[in-house]
């Protein structure tokens, strides 16, 4: 069991690392650079090279079936859970095999629609202090799910 943090522009990665360490989870962090090395031995930084989507590759290349998925990336996050991971949103929504069809068509959905009209304000709404709540207590209840069903 392992958690996997796509680091690269992740607003909750300390929250994660927390969360991790009081549960005693192996956890990476997965980015292109930027980020200082965590001195908790469970927590590993791993630097990919510079380039579209390298770390979305290398977290869908090891997560799998007992691990926990941190990422805003659709289609990573498809990725992940149809290898059999666990799969987080940073506002705590849970991505699973029966919402994550709906996430992937509304994605692409918007990205038709941003192509469409460039003029069109964009940006999504602020990432606030109700959403760092949800994602602890999502990100905790999951680790503690899949640590259960790892043991049994």
């Amino acid at each position: 069991m392992a958690l996997y943090v796509d680091a690269d522009a992740c607003p909750v990665k300390d929250e994660a690392t927390r969360v991790a360490e009081r549960l005693g989870v192996r956890t990476f962090l997965v980015c292109n650079g930027g980020l200082r090395p965590s001195s908790h031995p469970l927590v590993e930084t791993v630097f990919v090279p510079e380039g579209p989507d390298i770390a979305d590759k290398w977290i869908a290349e090891r997560a799998g079936p007992g691990d926990v998925v941190v990422t805003g990336d659709i289609p990573l996050a498809a990725k992940c859970v149809a290898a059999g991971a666990r799969v987080l949103k940073h506002n705590g929504e849970a991505l699973t095999p029966a919402n994550i069809g709906m996430a992937l068509a509304t994605r692409d959905l918007m990205a038709d629609l941003r192509s469409a009209d460039p003029f069109r304000p964009g940006g999504g709404k602020g990432f606030g202090k109700a959403d760092r709540s949800r994602f602890l207590d999502a990100l905790d209840r999951m680790l503690r799910a899949a640590a259960r069903d790892a043991a049994s």
